[in-house]
């Protein structure tokens, strides 16, 4: 079956946020330019396909300087001709006119910019290296060069935020006039800064009433939910991740990434200096088997707003999945069945929902 997805890992960034659990180093010139030596013979050995989607996160992949960003692109050129949406994540404080100008001539048609808050002091606490001021002269730079298809990345629970806070980010927001926005909250893993800091999660009440607002303010103000975390003006959802959500089969490339391909799911190693040394080296490599399949595509349908297409589902598997989770879906308030999808009517408990699958 033709693979439709590709995402290519830039582990690389200037600076290294508080909260960021990702496959990443600081950038370092002579190491990027190894990497992109392995990078073109793991490319040269997995890429077989012209690909639909093809997305460039990391990382930073604006962190690399003009030279290096373009010989990249040409590595990724002779799969690119049948694309119909190719994104690449930037930072505001990485990102040029020049760099811009490349991104264009190579395809890129949509840009992922992470802003996290409109707040400096938080931005400060976030280790994230610009000023709001930033993000907003970077989304006009963009515009000037007509690449106007901008997702953005915003953050909630974050330490010293409030909801006032919150709702003054989401203020600045709508006034960039942006088609996308993704909103996360935080969670602190065990290697962040914020980790070994001792940071603690926000309260669980105070996160679901952020929640509440971001979606609120968001669909009062022409942005549809369609996934768990993600917010879209008509005709601009994410053509990539919808393909992870459809349980899809995807290429990754570089360390830190992750495949699956064949009812095979693995990840290239993330230590950057293995990959230097072996870009074979994997630091997962899974078959799973039918009953692993159905759950993971289950938790990954559930997270769309439309839901689970049922009768693609049976055919798939080749079962009925109305009678094999027949008890699940009748005792479980938060899942109904309409129009031949299986939907959550709460986004906001969909972890609570998927424990009843596992059961």
């Amino acid at each position: 079956m033709k693979i439709k997805h590709l995402y290519i890992h830039v582990p690389f960034c200037n600076s290294i946020c508080a909260y960021c659990d990702f496959c990443h180093v600081k950038y370092n010139k002579e190491k990027v330019d190894a990497w992109l030596k392995q990078l073109s013979k793991e490319i040269d050995a997995n890429c077989l396909d012209q690909y639909e989607t093809i997305y460039i996160g990391g990382g930073t992949p604006s962190s690399l300087n003009i030279n290096q960003l373009k010989e990249l692109l040409e590595l990724i050129k002779p799969y690119s001709k049948e694309v119909i949406e190719y994104t690449i994540e930037i930072n505001p404080e990485s990102i040029d006119e020049n760099k811009i100008i490349l991104f264009k001539e190579y395809g890129i048609n949509r840009i992922s910019m992470g802003i996290q808050s409109s707040d400096d002091e938080l931005l400060k606490i976030l280790k994230r290296n610009h000023h709001y001021s930033d993000c907003v002269n970077a989304i006009s730079l963009l515009k000037k060069h007509d690449l106007n298809n901008i997702s953005i990345d915003l953050m909630y629970g974050l330490p010293n935020q409030d909801i006032n806070i919150l709702n003054k980010t989401l203020d600045d927001i709508l006034k960039l006039d942006l088609p996308h926005i993704s909103i996360y909250s935080l969670t602190i893993e065990e290697n962040t800064l914020f980790f070994k800091q001792g940071f603690k999660e926000a309260d669980d009440d105070l996160q679901a009433d952020m929640y509440e607002l971001i979606i609120n303010k968001l669909e009062s103000n022409n942005y549809r939910q369609y996934e768990v975390s993600n917010f879209s003006k008509e005709g601009y959802e994410s053509k990539h991740n919808i393909g992870y959500w459809l349980y899809e089969d995807y290429l990754g490339i570089s360390c830190g990434s992750a495949s699956k391909i064949n009812h095979i799911r693995y990840e290239n190693t993330h230590n950057i200096n293995e990959y230097l040394k072996d870009w074979t080296i994997k630091d997962e490599y899974i078959e799973l088997d039918k009953k692993e399949e159905i759950f993971e595509n289950i938790m990954m349908s559930l997270r769309m707003k439309k839901g689970l297409n049922i009768i693609e589902f049976n055919k798939k598997y080749q079962i009925d999945l109305l009678k094999e989770y027949e008890d699940v879906i009748k005792n479980n308030d938060n899942l109904i069945v309409e129009d031949n999808y299986l939907k959550c009517k709460n986004l906001a408990i969909l972890n609570n929902t998927l424990l009843d699958f596992m059961e």
